[in-house]
């Protein structure tokens, strides 16, 4: 769900009929507008959400390279057929996934816009389990720095639902109890955090191989994200998109009670925002939401997190003796991909605010953030002369020249 949607001040006289000093203070108060506290917020957490589930996926990364090192050295038969853990839990997309995924998500939303009302309570349950996974997931790190100590690391067998290490079990607990409060009181900040898990979980598992197949799935959500922002209400006589966005569903709990006759659980049983979205309250009006869609920060995540591999995998190759590749001539070459995404993510994003306090409307980030993030990418990549092996195979060993073997 790819929206951006800043609700703000109106002022209401026109600029002509103003003095120059109220002019002044109309200015004064949009320049407050787009440095107020909740777009701060939403510019701060969205980076550090791409840029720690990026690292995430290189720690994953590294850790099943190190497995199969290990394998090949001490001949180890990893369970599962000889794969490990970290590769099992990845999902790399190919340029067909990529090129039905916007129209997937466009099922999903006219779905949930013309079904919600007798479906909610399904997606109010489906959003839960599947938060609860991704919140664990991003619990994880912290419960194995504090279980280390104390844990031999040995999993225990839990049947047929698989074999866990302490750590896992209390960072599902964890999220699992964070779920339950969440469904209890319906709080924003709750909804927030479980937000920021499905974020860095989907970064961190789910691959984009190469360039190619990473323009197609953000040109493809562009104008997935740019059809059910601007053009959906010419067809549905309301913005979709906004309206499944903001829709709150009936609490899970207070079917439940309502069933079973509980009238004092079901009249306290608040209604669910889903977390598909952040949100964070203005500074200057606590009625009003600064909104980010979740599907703004994790599609550009998928970009940077593939960059920041292959930043990583080009230094190994570059450092290595076997390559003989000299090393950087210039600044160009010294910039690394990841650090250009990441600046354009955010002047990206800058620009989708300064748009929607402009238009006074519901802006798709995504309209700002592909041209911002992709088009200096692949500039980048061309300067370097890295686009054509970054387009089709990036990761592909460069075999070694006859005259540079020892």
């Amino acid at each position: 769900m790819d929206y951006y949607i800043l609700q703000d001040l109106n002022v209401e006289a026109s600029l002509e009929k103003m003095p120059d000093e109220q002019i002044t203070e109309a200015a004064t108060i949009s320049a407050l507008t787009i440095v107020d506290s909740s777009r701060i917020s939403t510019f701060i957490i969205s980076i550090l959400l791409i840029v720690y589930g990026s690292f995430r996926s290189l720690n994953i990364e590294r850790e099943k390279e190190k497995d199969e090192k290990d394998k090949e050295k001490f001949g180890l038969s990893l369970p599962g057929g000889g794969s490990s853990d970290s590769e099992s839990q990845l999902q790399t997309l190919d340029t067909c996934q990529a090129m039905f995924l916007p129209v997937g998500a466009s099922i999903s939303l006219l779905i949930m816009f013309l079904f919600f009302d007798s479906l909610q309570v399904v997606f109010a349950v489906f959003t839960a389990i599947l938060a609860t996974v991704a919140f664990a997931f991003l619990l994880l790190p912290m419960c194995q720095y504090f279980v280390q100590p104390c844990s031999s690391g040995q999993k225990i067998s839990f049947g047929v639902c698989g074999r866990f290490t302490a750590a896992e079990i209390i960072s599902f607990c964890l999220s699992f109890t964070i779920v339950c409060i969440w469904i209890l009181t319906g709080h924003w900040l709750l909804m927030d955090a479980l937000g920021m898990g499905l974020c860095v979980a989907f970064i961190a598992l789910v691959r984009l191989p190469s360039l190619k197949v990473s323009t197609l799935l953000l040109l493809g959500l562009l104008v997935y994200d740019v059809f059910w922002v601007f053009f959906s209400s010419y067809i549905f006589s309301t913005n979709v998109m906004v309206k499944v966005a903001t829709r709150p569903a009936d609490n899970p709990v207070g079917l439940f009670a309502k069933k079973l006759h509980l009238t004092g659980l079901v009249r306290d049983a608040p209604k669910l925002s889903l977390p598909a979205k952040l949100v964070f309250p203005s500074s200057q009006n606590s009625s009003h939401f600064n909104m980010l869609g979740l599907g703004d920060i994790v599609m550009p995540g998928l970009l940077l997190c593939f960059v920041l591999r292959y930043d990583t995998y080009k230094k190994s190759q570059t450092c290595s003796a076997e390559t003989g590749v000299p090393p950087p001539p210039n600044y160009v070459q010294r910039l690394s991909y990841f650090h250009c995404s990441l600046i354009g993510y955010f002047l990206g994003l800058l620009t989708a605010t300064v748009s929607s306090e402009v238009f006074k409307a519901a802006q798709p980030a995504l309209l700002y953030l592909v041209p911002f993030t992709l088009l200096p990418l692949l500039t980048m990549a061309y300067l370097k002369g890295d686009l054509r092996r970054m387009w089709h195979e990036p990761f592909l060993a460069v075999p070694v020249p006859k005259h540079m073997e020892v």
